[in-house]
């Protein structure tokens, strides 16, 4: 019966993982800052890194939708302030944020 359970324990964490992992997308967009949004797509960095200086979180701008999603885990994406970026993420619709797995400077 331990076996049982234990065995049953295993599929269901790897299944949880394999579903995880499956929500994971790869989005083009920017990264801006939470008071200009999607105004700042494609503007530069400038505005973007004055706006997080002053307090403002930065945000990423899915290039198709034109969607403002917050970034939960914002230390991610400090290196890329105001750039067109390809990103893996996994999306939360519900609070309408995304964390960010992996960034790159888009092509």
């Amino acid at each position: 019966m331990k076996r049982i359970i234990a065995m049953l324990v295993a599929v269901l964490a790897f299944a949880a993982v394999a579903a995880s992992a499956a929500d994971s997308k790869t989005i083009n967009g920017w990264i801006s800052d939470s008071m200009c949004g999607a105004k700042h797509a494609g503007s530069g960095s400038e505005c973007v890194k004055k706006c997080i200086e002053g307090g403002m979180a930065p945000v990423f701008v899915d290039e198709g939708k034109k969607q403002v999603w917050t970034i939960d885990n914002p230390d991610a994406v400090k290196s890329f302030y105001g750039d067109h970026v390809t990103v893996k993420a996994t999306a939360d619709s519900d609070k309408k944020s995304v964390h960010i797995d992996s960034i790159e400077a888009a092509k």
